[in-house]
């Protein structure tokens, strides 16, 4: 190891080299890859970075390489449960396959998740997970950044043909229709405002759910609304329907708990009863098992998400994507696309 003094600040690479006593390349290449390097330079470095407390910039180091290891996740809403429980997940594997997680919001905006998009590009990542804002995305420039990186959507898809891991909302809906119907009277579907690809999904899900059955599906007609606040839109549609003659059943089936949670407070501030026990005035049931729903008054019955099977299998694809065979063969069409069942929970909403 050189003589250097560390009394003298090692900010950059050359620094740190010249410390160590080992040419640029040579440290560049430990960084790159630890093992790339012989086990007696990887000893030297690595006991000069506890010696000098040197810590390189990552970003630098990754513009640098052909593929860096960052991968990169752009979410709609970072302090959303739901999203943050998904992105621990990503987090978790890829941190231990060797890659840093970086993790973006558009917070629901287009402008910001195009500025997401570009810092992305920017960065150099190998690849991303995103879930699209929908009808408001950058669709033209998410498919030009899945033209040159790994991507694969959650949540909800671009559109047909992007790579994708979720929930099949034909099954889960199935599900919950049919038990709410086997419960009580059947269910009414309030929508969610047509932020993404979920709302038409869903509520195609439930209309096909309900001829099934041979029952006629009843789709509330709501106001034209493009906020992710569906809390506040399942408070203000609820209030309007209640304050306006009632649903025209006494059961209430909601595009997903957020939506439900502001249904549930609406009735409640209408004095209703909310349950399936004797004397209960209605019936609201969510979709997704978002982490607050269990603590909501009532819980609420729900068809589960599996996050962590979704982060697992969103990783999965992500690195089979990564690892392309050398002649560049692409994976088959339909390993692109996951679609996983829901479990139903039952709760006291419903």
């Amino acid at each position: 190891m050189s003589d250097k003094s560390i009394d003298t600040a090692i900010k950059t690479m050359e620094d740190f080299s010249a410390f160590v006593g080992l040419s640029r390349p040579t440290v560049s290449k430990y960084f790159s890859d630890p093992n790339s390097v012989r086990t007696k330079t990887r000893g030297l470095i690595e006991a000069a970075l506890k010696e000098s407390g040197f810590r390189p910039n990552m970003f630098a180091v990754n513009l640098n390489r052909r593929r860096s290891n960052i991968i990169g996740i752009i979410i709609p809403n970072s302090t959303d449960p739901f999203y943050m429980a998904l992105t621990r997940r990503v987090e978790l594997i890829a941190n231990a396959a060797g890659f840093l997680a970086f993790v973006l919001s558009s917070d629901g905006n287009a402008e910001i998740e195009a500025r997401a998009i570009e810092t992305l590009k920017s960065m150099n990542v190998a690849g991303a997970i995103i879930a699209p804002l929908g009808v408001q995305s950058q669709h033209e420039t998410l498919k030009a950044l899945g033209q040159s990186i790994a991507l694969v959507y959650i949540d909800s898809p671009l559109d047909e043909t992007s790579p994708f891991v979720g929930t099949n909302n034909r099954q889960s809906f199935q599900l919950i229709v049919d038990y709410l119907v086997r419960s009580g009277e059947p269910p009414c579907y309030l929508g969610m405002p047509p932020v993404n690809t979920n709302a038409a999904t869903r509520e195609t899900a439930y209309v096909e759910a309900m001829r099934r059955l041979k029952m006629e599906p009843i789709v509330l007609e709501t106001t034209h609304d493009s906020s992710w606040d569906f809390e506040r839109f399942g408070y203000e549609e609820t209030t309007r329907f209640l304050t306006g003659g009632g649903f025209p059943t006494r059961t209430i089936l909601c595009a997903n708990d957020r939506v439900a949670f502001g249904a549930i407070s609406a009735a409640y501030r209408c004095g209703l009863k909310i349950g399936q026990t004797a004397g209960s005035d209605i019936r609201i049931a969510g979709h997704d098992d978002h982490p607050l729903s269990r603590y909501a008054c009532p819980p609420i019955t729900t068809v589960a998400q599996n996050l962590n099977e979704i982060g697992r299998l969103a990783m999965d694809l992500l690195f089979r994507k990564l690892d392309l065979e050398p002649d560049g063969t692409e994976l088959p069409a339909e390993s692109h696309r996951i679609l996983l069942n829901a479990e139903i929970i039952l709760r006291e909403s419903a």
